[in-house]
């Protein structure tokens, strides 16, 4: 019996130790395989054109949204919230709708609800540069190198974006 437990300790004690050094090297090659989001030039409803590159240095959330998408109105405000809340810390919310009734859909949403940031209208080609958008909504967060470091696809929690934006700032 004692031969048993000793055995039983020494494969929890290897397998602890196994785990925790396995956490560090995973941490660290996450980081590593961060990828850069990729550059986008677009026309907001004014006709002036955005580019990702304005935002450098900044924490910025892209939000691809469609105004007939339920769970994408749900957060829009989360995220008018996060623009007031966070720009002057270097934050910023870019939307980028991809209704296919271009401004005429888009325009009289963005009034009605207010939104606060930059909301432009994408194309299949943008969105398969960011991997595909196969979910509406999906949002990338950025960090200030530029480098996706979140992506939800779907509905996500309020407390789940704003943590990372925190972390990130």
């Amino acid at each position: 019996m004692n031969t048993r437990f000793l055995l039983a300790l020494a494969a929890l004690v290897i397998l602890a130790s196994a785990c925790t050094s396995a956490k560090r090297p995973a941490a660290a090659e996450k980081e590593k395989n961060y990828r850069m989001a990729p550059e986008f030039a677009l026309q907001d409803a004014h006709g002036q054109t955005v580019r990702l590159s304005d935002f450098k240095g900044k924490v910025v959330m892209v939000d691809f949204w469609a105004t007939w998408c339920g769970p994408c109105k749900i957060e829009i405000p989360w995220f008018i919230e996060f623009q007031r809340k966070y720009k002057d810390r270097g934050f910023s919310v870019i939307g980028i709708s991809l209704d296919e009734g271009g401004w005429q859909t888009v325009r009289p949403f963005v009034e009605e609800a207010k939104m606060n940031y930059p909301v432009l209208i994408g194309n299949d080609e943008l969105a398969s540069k960011y991997g595909g958008v196969d979910v509406l909504p999906t949002t990338f967060i950025i960090d200030k190198q530029g480098r996706i470091v979140a992506t939800h696809q779907g509905l996500t929690s309020k407390d789940d974006f704003e943590d990372t934006i925190k972390k990130l700032l």
